[in-house]
């Protein structure tokens, strides 16, 4: 069986700083496995692209790949660019690793094994199940997310321990399966696209990764977050009992049920 074409996707805003340690973490093993990393620096005010590049030539890493976007599309919107690009080139997995170091690149190998086994469509890890706390997480991030992520699993019926990490590994097939471009372009995106998941019987799978917070300062207002996520779960819900039609859902539906 073929190895299969994996690529490395580094969502970055403002990341001057972080982004060479992130990069610089990844295991050689997996820069010398991937057929390609790419940066989307997200209209980064600060020198994000330009560090990028300078990394690139510095390090002779040419399967490096840095794009700007000329105008902020929002998280969501970097990830619809980012899945687009790594279904349209061909690959089989990409790795979504962002770029402000809160997420371990030594991890990427471990978070691959299942999509490498065929044991999976999506698989992201789980800071809740890695004891989050001890890694310095905000209790008010802590408490937050344990009552976003009970109210989201209560309303589709899953057992993931969390919602919101954006350490995930997908399968290109998968993802070609399900309308993403149609999730928001905000940070719910990632609520968006697993309930995508669910309804097209994709198989996710999560595993425990360690936290780490440390200086970086994060884009993420956490009272719009959570508004928008349960806003997201509340169209879902009317969705689910026919009482509001939505594209990105409907979409879904008919190709789970081959209509």
């Amino acid at each position: 069986m073929p190895e299969p074409k994996i690529a490395i996707f580094i969502p970055a805003y403002n990341a001057a700083y972080t982004l060479p340690v992130v990069l610089d973490r990844i295991p050689p093993e997996i820069k010398a496995k991937v057929k390609q990393i790419f940066v989307v620096d997200n209209a980064s005010p600060d020198n994000t692209y330009l560090i990028g590049i300078g990394y690139r030539e510095a390090k002779g890493l040419d399967k490096l790949e840095v794009f700007r976007n000329e105008t902020n599309r929002g998280y969501g919107g970097s990830q619809k660019l980012a899945y687009r690009y790594a279904v349209d080139h061909g690959f089989d997995i990409v790795v979504m690793l962002h770029g402000d170091a809160q997420y371990a690149p030594e991890k990427i190998p471990y978070l691959l094994e299942p999509l490498e086994r065929g044991e999976a469509d999506m698989v992201f890890g789980s800071r809740i199940a890695g004891l989050p706390l001890k890694g310095g997480m905000p209790l008010h991030k802590f408490l937050g997310n344990k009552f976003l992520t009970a109210i989201q699993n209560q309303i589709l019926g899953m057992r993931l321990t969390e919602f919101h990490s954006g350490f995930r590994v997908f399968s290109c097939a998968a993802l070609a399966q399900v309308p993403f471009e149609l999730c928001s372009n905000d940070y719910h995106f990632d609520t968006d696209i697993i309930i995508q998941f669910k309804i097209k019987n994709l198989r996710i799978r999560e595993m425990p990764i360690p936290t780490y917070y440390g200086k970086e300062k994060s884009g993420v207002n956490v009272i719009s977050y959570g508004m928008n996520v349960l806003k997201s779960m509340l169209t879902y819900w009317l969705w689910s009992r026919g009482l509001l039609r939505v594209e990105k859902f409907d979409r879904c539906r008919q190709a789970a049920f081959g209509t």
